[in-house]
């Protein structure tokens, strides 16, 4: 008589099998992280742009974004105390952030310490440039690796 089923041999011989194609198959998506985190890092600071005008157009004071490597601080103008208060840091993971001004927003919109700020990591470099006005242009310094 046959035994329906199959052995504990043939069973870890398939999950081996099942191991060996995935790892191949994982080899092209891990240099992918470096693009993710720095894509990533460029919008989150393009959005924490946009709310520092907005939050000063709402809230009638200035504030003004204070870029470091590993991260940024949001500070808003106390009237009452003459001094600015920040917010907790933002910390951002895989770039590298260099600005050359601390952009200030004012309750009219518009922008004054004109800023540009560069993001890089291992993939690339990104480059946002802050307008008088406000608008925030966010340019490809370099391409991309090849192959990415």
């Amino acid at each position: 008589m046959k035994q329906a089923g199959v052995s504990l041999i043939e069973t870890l011989v398939a999950i081996t099998i099942l191991g060996v194609v995935l790892s191949l198959a994982a080899v092209p998506f891990r240099g992918t992280a470096p693009k993710y985190k720095l894509l990533r890092c460029v919008r989150e600071i393009h959005s924490r742009m946009n709310y520092a005008r907005y939050k000063a157009i709402c809230s009638g004071t200035k504030v003004r974004l204070r870029f470091e490597a590993d991260g940024y601080l949001v500070e808003t103008w106390d009237r009452d105390q003459g001094l600015w208060t920040q917010a907790p840091k933002f910390f951002v993971d895989g770039a590298v952030i260099a600005a050359n001004n601390t952009p200030t927003f004012h309750p009219k919109g518009t922008v004054s310490n004109l800023c540009t700020i560069h993001v890089s990591n291992s993939w690339g470099h990104f480059k946002l440039s802050l307008a008088i006005s406000g608008r925030i242009k966010v340019t490809r310094v370099d391409p991309p690796p090849s192959g990415t």
